[in-house]
């Protein structure tokens, strides 16, 4: 079966599944509030050097030995692009797993467009579907997604431009150079726009529990490779994966985007939750990681 066939077999199912998930997830939140030109006050925050003096709330600042900057709520919607990665790699499943990374992509990222809707903010997909505060939201992004012909060829959003007032949300399993993935968030971010990356990994992916004679195959370019002793591979490929999350971390954290880890066998609505935290400018410092890495 093709790959746009699969994908619209599996639509249904995961169009339920992001709703359920949406609906989980909304009821532990209170709003979406965010720093920005609204008139409500939401929050104190410490001056950064660089900003203009005439943001400074010097009677608040009296009361303490630094300076701070009185923030309102924004209250204007603004754009939040996601990205789901449906390139051949996130189709790979291992008995530990619920689901193939790419369903439970396509789940986070219908669920978290849901959310941003109800939130008053407008979603879009990069280079395949415009800005839209529908309420058919997922209607529309799974619409959008089947009419791409070669979805399964990109793992990374097409170069498009973003306003400075985006937000971008990549959902990946991140398994490319990463002069690729050092490229794409450079370009991405040189418009002043704010990030997250959620590495979308199978649970065997981490563990890499293989004994024995074992042939790999790697899905994107359909290369195989034999391993005699698979269990002698374990070390340096645990030591490759965890170097490889490391530099991809401090890409991003140089951007000042977040960068997040989700595994297939936990619950999506963690990752939603958390992922919705550090989303909205003013959360970068206060709220956790996503994810446990």
């Amino acid at each position: 079966m093709r790959d746009g066939e699969m994908l619209a077999a599996a639509l249904p199912r995961l169009v339920l599944e992001a709703r359920r998930v949406a609906s989980t997830v909304v009821h532990g939140l209170h709003g979406r509030r965010r720093a920005g030109s609204g008139e409500n006050f939401w929050q104190f925050r410490r001056f950064s050097s660089g900003e203009p003096a005439s943001r400074i709330d010097w009677r608040r600042s009296g009361r303490d030995q630094h300076l701070y900057v009185r923030e309102r709520e924004w209250e204007a919607a603004h754009t939040v692009w996601i990205w789901p990665d449906c390139s051949a790699s996130m189709q790979f499943v291992s008995p530990l797993a619920w689901e193939t990374k790419r369903d439970r992509c396509i789940v986070l990222a219908f669920a978290l467009a849901e959310i941003m809707v109800r939130g008053g903010e407008r979603v879009g997909i990069p280079g395949i579907m415009r800005p839209t505060a529908s309420r058919a939201i997922i209607d529309r992004m799974a619409d959008a997604l089947l009419a791409v012909p070669n979805l399964a060829a990109a793992s990374l959003p097409p170069r498009a431009p973003v306003s400075r007032l985006s937000e971008v949300v990549i959902l990946s399993d991140c398994l490319v150079p990463l002069e690729t993935f050092r490229d794409e968030i450079k370009s991405l971010a040189s418009a002043g726009s704010r990030g997250h990356v959620l590495m979308i990994n199978d649970p065997i992916e981490e563990t890499f529990p293989y004994k024995g004679r074992v042939e790999f195959e790697e899905l994107e370019d359909s290369l195989t490779i034999t391993a005699g002793r698979a269990e002698t591979w374990r070390d340096d490929y645990v030591a490759r994966l965890a170097a490889h999350r490391a530099a991809l971390r401090q890409d991003c954290d140089s951007r000042g985007w977040s960068f997040g880890i989700h595994r297939t066998d936990q619950p999506p609505a963690t990752a939603i939750l958390a992922l919705h935290q550090r989303m909205g400018p003013g959360s970068r410092d206060a709220a956790p990681r996503i994810g446990g890495a």
